[in-house]
């Protein structure tokens, strides 16, 4: 006869038996019901959650920033035919279309059979368990990381790092990785990892700190550079914004004045900041008018 501990450890496991299969079932997400979808945890258990309304930014309304689009849809569209391609960082100033470039990819090519998978950077330990769920699918995927930076010891930088070139598996074909950042190498970097850098033969050989920051970020096959806009770009992207509001008749020297001023009290003359200002402008004078 049993005894009731013996008991309750056959329930138990029986238990975790049931849960086990019933999440497993819930892993397969149906990849027709959305385009974009992100990696969620529930009781340490990951899921793809569907987005059902995702950004709708097009390409067309990223304006200043046409060089990094060019690089970064014909890298896509390579992706896409099956033909060689990158993962991708994509780094620099705050606001300058890192991450509307992404979503606007997934605008234009989802017909195509593109999707994205959305994953924070907390949740990048895995990735191994993310990507190993994707090789027999027929759709092709970005994994997109939004706003990347790493400490030295994070085990998510590691899993990434694994990801991206290292590990002893292969990573799919169907999938790319696409991550922003401010920091052109993902982790913070401090004079006192310059102080190890030596001079030997008159080449620079840097110290281990700062070729293990290095790493990660070379392992990503493009790089993409956004900085603040110049006045005058950051003045035709509100004009852009505010046509795109039907706004087609304003006093267009106040427009400026009150645009550069919008931009000095933010510190930033960002495609965000002329988006922001355009909508209150657009909304002020509709308003004065109606």
């Amino acid at each position: 006869m049993s005894t009731p501990k013996k008991m309750l450890k056959r329930i138990d496991k029986f238990l975790t038996f049931l849960e086990d299969r019933f999440l497993t079932e819930q892993e397969a997400p149906d990849w027709e019901q959305a385009l974009a979808y992100r990696w969620r945890k529930q009781e340490e258990q990951g899921y793809f959650h569907p987005i059902n309304h995702p950004h709708q930014i097009r390409l067309i309304d990223l304006q200043g920033i046409e060089q990094q689009k060019t690089i970064c849809e014909r890298n896509t569209v390579q992706f896409l035919r099956g033909k060689p391609a990158n993962n991708i960082l994509l780094w620099g100033s705050r606001g300058t279309g890192k991450s509307s470039l992404i979503k606007a990819l997934l605008n234009q090519y989802a017909q195509e059979g593109l999707r994205l998978i959305e994953v924070d950077r907390q949740d990048l330990i895995d990735l191994p368990e993310i990507v190993e769920t994707l090789y027999q699918v027929k759709y092709r995927f970005i994994i997109f990381c939004d706003d990347l930076s790493f400490e030295q010891d994070d085990a998510s930088y590691k899993a990434l790092k694994s990801i991206l070139d290292g590990s002893i598996s292969a990573a799919p074909d169907n999938v790319l990785i696409y991550a922003t950042s401010n920091r052109r190498h993902l982790m913070p970097e401090y004079m006192s990892d310059n102080l190890q850098s030596k001079h030997v033969e008159g080449e620079l050989h840097y110290s281990e700190a700062i070729e293990e920051k290095i790493s990660l970020s070379e392992r990503f096959g493009i790089w993409l550079s956004f900085y603040p806009f110049k006045q005058e770009e950051y003045l035709e992207i509100v004009e852009y914004w505010l046509e795109e509001l039907g706004l087609t008749k304003y006093d267009k020297a106040a427009m400026r004045t009150a645009a550069l001023q919008w931009a000095l009290a933010r510190g930033s003359r960002s495609g965000r900041s002329a988006w922001q200002f355009a909508r209150d402008w657009a909304g002020q004078e509709i308003f004065s008018h109606s």
